[in-house]
């Protein structure tokens, strides 16, 4: 089974446009597919470019493609609900049970508050997940009514991972508009996940670090 298989599901697509469409009545950033498309292709770099079998990278994917659909039934432990609502789709899609693990445990523990980097799949997920911040994710048209939140998104205008060749650092570039933002805007809103992906860089073997504006950070 592929990630493309699963993608095509028809249970799946009206999962994460469901869940895309809650979490936008609550305020929060798009998380439909442009997000999952992101997140996918940022786990597979990651895992391809260590070397990594081309299963492990298919498995990254999928949970990668599934990681928010838990948003639907609350965004509260939508990690946690989001594996289960995996587990059934994928034991229907008769993907082998150890497979299943693999990705359910991924993404019950992609989130900062209550998630860790339990394997590498999870590792990858994490970086690519918390990585993925841009201005075209904010749903607010008004800028006089952003929140910090919003104001923070908005302000990123590109951001990019890159995996050094000796294989021992991964960094997150950042550009940031900073009329919106200032470096310690994005770290009050994103210190969390900058440490989580810390420690998903070190399960891979990697040290993590953060450019923003040409300006090391960590």
């Amino acid at each position: 089974m592929t990630y493309e298989d699963v993608m095509k599901n028809e249970d799946v697509r009206a999962y994460i446009k469901k869940a895309d469409e809650t979490l936008k009545e609550i305020g929060y950033t798009e998380h439909s597919f442009a997000h999952v498309g992101v997140v996918a292709s940022r786990a597979a770099m990651i895992l391809s470019t260590l070397g990594f079998s081309e299963h492990v990278i298919e498995l990254a994917k999928i949970a990668a493609g599934l990681h928010d659909i838990g948003n639907l039934i609350n965004r509260t432990e939508h990690a946690q609900s989001g594996a289960l609502m995996a587990l059934n789709i994928l034991s229907h899609m008769n993907l082998p049970a150890a497979d299943i693990g693999e990705v359910i445990a991924a993404i019950g523990n992609h989130d900062e508050g209550t998630g860790a980097p339990v394997s590498d799949i999870a590792a990858a997920l994490v970086l690519a997940d918390k990585s993925d911040v841009r201005r075209s994710r904010v749903r607010n048209s008004d800028i006089m009514s952003f929140d910090q939140h919003d104001r923070v998104n908005y302000s990123v205008t590109k951001t990019d991972l890159s995996i050094n060749r000796a294989h021992t650092k991964i960094d997150l570039f950042v550009e940031v508009d900073e009329e919106f933002c200032t470096p310690v805007d994005y770290f009050e809103i994103f210190m969390g996940r900058m440490i989580m992906c810390r420690k998903a860089a070190l399960k891979l073997g990697l040290q993590f670090g953060l450019v923003m504006n040409g300006t090391r950070m960590m």
